[in-house]
């Protein structure tokens, strides 16, 4: 019997994990991860395959750390992006709970720099945003590349490890639900844990487990926005007017013709294009190290899409125009943005010929308006042409699209505003999985969150 088991070892898990432990360390926690430990974490295209293998877990979206651990590692240190905290309670006490998550990381070894701290500088380039109908959001920003993200994660691991029980490559099969109330997970490999609090944190490799068993639990669930864009990369002194201030832009555009929201997101100055492979499915992704740098930048184009009754199925949606994109490129496809103007798909001579080279070898040349609906591809060329206002060279047709890149989110849990499920009690759910956030440090900040609720409680 577990005074508190945690499924899902990203930073919410984490996170939940260590204040815990700093508040009842005699309590016993066990924490379920699919994947492997930090330091047996691999991906075979990264070590030299030439294509993706399709691993049955991906080694960059599972195990210790979650999908962030082979990120950037980028702390948005900001309520206004990363996440929905502010939905559930007032927003001097989320700006409290990310202050407190980014102390912690420091303490486990990321970097003292924070970028985007010179008001007088955003406010230019704020100006000059505004000027191209582009809002940029002020957000400053840790980075600690991937390399240090890795030892700031083995560090807490090491740290729990120890205080707490660990499971590695064991899944949550079920959660046992009785009388409302939750009593504990049944695991794929037949064991049962018994637990009077449960923590859900699965992030969005998990997203799809957790709508379908929350589904069967009857837990309430309302519809997420579905994000659906492609990557782009382009040569980094394009983008250094901004990313040498701010390094990450945050950037929001209301695109004319369908007045449809596009975002940057993931910005990644002088890194690398990746490939992800959730459940399967191939979608893209990007990382920029600390003291390895590439001739690009690349950075997502994100629409969002907010759909009405009776749609209920945003994952599967995603899913369905990632696998069109699977279909005709074999796994990622990518175009020059000259290619996609013209109405003509980009080849393997096409992309030799242009002053950019890809960082994602592996990707397909193809023509991605065979993938992207009309509607998404028109707000993407149109916030292209509109970042270009501020960033020249933004729509040059050398510009490469990876697509696709879509956020798997799952339809967005009825949560109070401790983050425990409604009609469920002692259930918490947090995290990218859950639709309550979108990044590593409001993810991080909701762990803290629901661990000094449960804690307070016992």
């Amino acid at each position: 019997m577990y005074n508190v088991a945690i499924i899902g070892a990203g930073p919410a898990g984490i996170f939940s994990a260590l204040e815990i432990m700093k508040l009842k360390p005699e309590w016993r926690v066990i924490l379920i991860e699919k994947g492997e430990k930090i330091e047996k974490r691999k991906c075979l295209l990264r070590e030299g395959f030439a294509k993706c293998p399709n691993c049955k877990k991906c080694g960059l979206l599972c195990g210790w750390g979650g999908a962030g651990a082979f990120s950037d590692g980028k702390l948005t240190l900001t309520p206004d992006v990363g996440g929905h905290l502010v939905d559930y309670m007032e927003r001097q006490k989320v700006e409290d709970l990310i202050d407190y998550s980014d102390k912690l990381y420091l303490e486990y070894g990321a970097t003292e720099e924070v970028f985007g701290t010179d008001m007088k500088t955003f406010a230019e380039l704020e100006r000059q945003a505004a000027l191209a109908e582009l809002k940029l959001v002020h957000s400053p920003v840790r980075h600690l590349g991937t390399e240090r993200s890795l030892d700031v994660l083995k560090n807490m691991q090491d740290d729990l490890d120890g205080k707490i029980t660990i499971l590695n490559n064991v899944a949550a099969k079920s959660l046992i639900v009785e009388c409302g109330q939750v009593k504990g997970i049944e695991l794929d490999n037949g064991q049962t844990i018994c637990a009077e609090y449960t923590i859900i944190a699965p992030g969005r490799e998990g997203a799809d487990w957790l709508t379908q068993e929350f589904a069967k639990n009857k837990i309430g669930m309302v519809n997420n926005a579905v994000d659906v864009g492609v990557r782009v990369e382009l040569p980094a002194p394009v983008f250094e007017p901004l990313t040498s201030k701010l390094y990450e832009s945050k950037l929001i555009y209301h695109a004319p013709t369908f007045g449809d929201e596009v975002r940057t997101f993931c910005m990644n100055p002088n890194g690398e294009v990746v490939q992800e492979n959730y459940n399967g499915i191939a979608t893209v992704n990007g990382h920029s190290y600390a003291n390895m740098k590439t001739k690009n930048t690349n950075f997502a184009l994100l629409v969002s899409e907010r759909f009405t009754e009776p749609f209920k199925e945003p994952i599967a949606y995603g899913q369905h125009i990632a696998r069109l994109a699977n279909m005709l490129g074999g796994g990622i496809l990518v175009q020059r943005f000259g290619d996609l103007l013209d109405g003509r798909r980009s080849t393997p001579e096409r992309i030799k010929a242009s002053i950019i080279e890809p960082t994602l070898t592996c990707a397909t040349p193809g023509d991605l308006s065979l993938v992207i609906p009309y509607r998404q591809l028109t707000s993407i060329k149109e916030m292209l042409f509109a970042l270009d206002k501020i960033a020249p060279g933004t729509a040059s047709r050398y510009t490469l699209l990876y697509g696709i890149e879509v956020k798997f989110y799952s339809a967005r849990v009825k949560l109070t505003n401790e983050l425990e499920t409604e009609g469920v009690k002692n259930l918490f759910t947090i995290g990218d999985g859950a639709g309550v956030t979108r990044g590593l440090i409001q993810a991080s900040a909701s762990g803290v969150h629901v661990a000094r609720t449960i804690c307070e409680r016992g």
